[in-house]
């Protein structure tokens, strides 16, 4: 069975989504092709779940500092199961919602889809032919080449298990780690995050994420940097850790430990050299327009697209810019000199533009500038534990913001 389309869109996330909103106004012919839910992570498995178990972080960060308002409270008590139910009832419409509006915009293909050549798709036995293939495949979480590995488990049951671990251990102190870990903290949870590079969060300013991490710290999590992880093994009924600190060999066990290291671009199976799709293994090569530069009928958007932040809505402007493209020729390109980004602890860590570092790095003229803002009278008014910012101003007319840590 033979299927011709004007795009073929392999992923029903928001980086999908963005492409068709643009295709199906102009008339072309659209199909979807999802292997799981419609939504994709973002939605479903990350940021939009995430930020309800965020918002009972910061309840219980708000009863903490009661007492400086002269407000006397009990103890508070987490009831986790409620709280995933909670998550679940507010998410639980969102796939079948995105189907619907995918049909209305193509014809769906539910399944696993591969390169079988420069302008065809199988998808379980279903061949797909277009003009324009678009992989939109999001990403997943990256591999460890720890032994025991395989013990660890991912954000996604963190977002699904009814029952709040005694004790985590996060491998790798990324988004996730320091998201979650502010989350199992204050809810009773004891937890470790093990980071191998010198800083938590490595891609954002120095000053603020030692800022954050002092909070961290605060909370009760136990933050080692510089690790070489060993082994995970099973320990009874734990899981215990074996790693390299400070020249020695430690120890720690947990019920749960979570790969924190990140995501990378679900592109493995889509056996792109069927498809002469040049790529490393990891990144697809794209040019300026988001186009592979090995078969101009292929492109390449959000997640699955390494060169850009992994943020939900990044991935839909490079969509909507992939759909421009499409329509009209190659006229457009993504611009990303200024992309805000923010880490969901309590409180949060934002950031914008170039860090004093990334700005040294490319030869400019730098002038750094950091204020504790706990002494503010703001500050000072709500009780802040930690409320800091960095601003980098380069030589050049326009201000750099890069990080940020406040509450208000």
């Amino acid at each position: 069975m033979s299927n011709k389309f004007d795009i073929v869109i392999i992923g029903g996330g928001n980086a999908g989504f963005g492409v068709s909103a643009v295709a199906s106004e102009a008339g072309k012919t659209i199909a979807f092709v999802e292997e799981w839910d419609f939504s994709g992570t973002c939605p479903n498995r990350g940021c939009t779940p995430k930020k309800v178990l965020v918002a009972a972080a910061h309840a219980l960060h708000e009863i903490e500092l009661a007492s400086v308002h002269g407000i006397d409270v009990g103890k508070p008590k987490l009831d986790w199961a409620k709280l995933i139910n909670r998550e679940k009832d507010m998410i639980d419409f969102i796939p079948d919602a995105m189907a619907g509006v995918a049909e209305k915009r193509g014809k769906v293909f539910r399944g696993h889809a591969k390169f079988v050549g420069p302008n065809s798709i199988d998808v379980d036995g279903t061949l797909l032919e277009a003009d324009n293939i678009v992989i939109a495949t999001g990403s997943k979480p990256r591999a460890l080449p720890i032994p025991g590995a395989e013990l660890m488990i991912t954000s996604d049951k963190i977002l699904s298990e009814r029952e709040r671990p005694d004790a985590v251990i996060f491998i790798g102190g990324g988004v996730i780690a320091m998201e979650f870990s502010h989350v199992y903290a204050r809810a009773g949870t004891d937890v470790t995050i093990l980071e191998a590079v010198p800083q938590l969060l490595p891609r954002l300013d120095v000053d603020a994420v030692a800022a954050i991490q002092g909070e961290t710290e605060r909370i009760g999590v136990n933050v080692k940097t510089r690790v070489r992880v060993i082994e995970i093994r099973k320990d009874g009924g734990q899981l215990t850790v074996e790693f390299e600190h400070d020249g020695a060999t430690h120890t720690v066990s947990a019920d749960r430990v979570v790969n924190g290291a990140g995501r990378v671009a679900n592109v493995d199976t889509l056996d792109l050299e069927a498809g002469n799709v040049k790529h490393d293994g990891v990144a697809v090569d794209v040019d300026a327009h988001l186009r592979s530069t090995s078969n101009p009928s292929v492109w390449v958007c959000g997640d699955a697209l390494v060169t850009s932040p992994q943020l939900s809505p990044l991935a839909t402007y490079e969509g909507r810019i992939i759909g421009k493209n499409i329509v009209e020729g190659p006229v457009e390109t993504a611009d990303y000199a200024v992309v805000p980004n923010c880490v969901y602890t309590v409180p949060a860590l934002a950031s914008v533009g170039l860090t004093e570092a990334e700005a040294e790095a490319q030869g400019l003229k730098v002038k750094a500038t950091t204020n504790d803002m706990t002494g503010w009278f703001s500050g000072k008014a709500y009780g802040e534990t930690v409320a800091w910012s960095t601003r980098t101003r380069t030589g050049s007319s326009a201000p750099r913001w890069s990080g940020t840590v406040a509450r208000r």
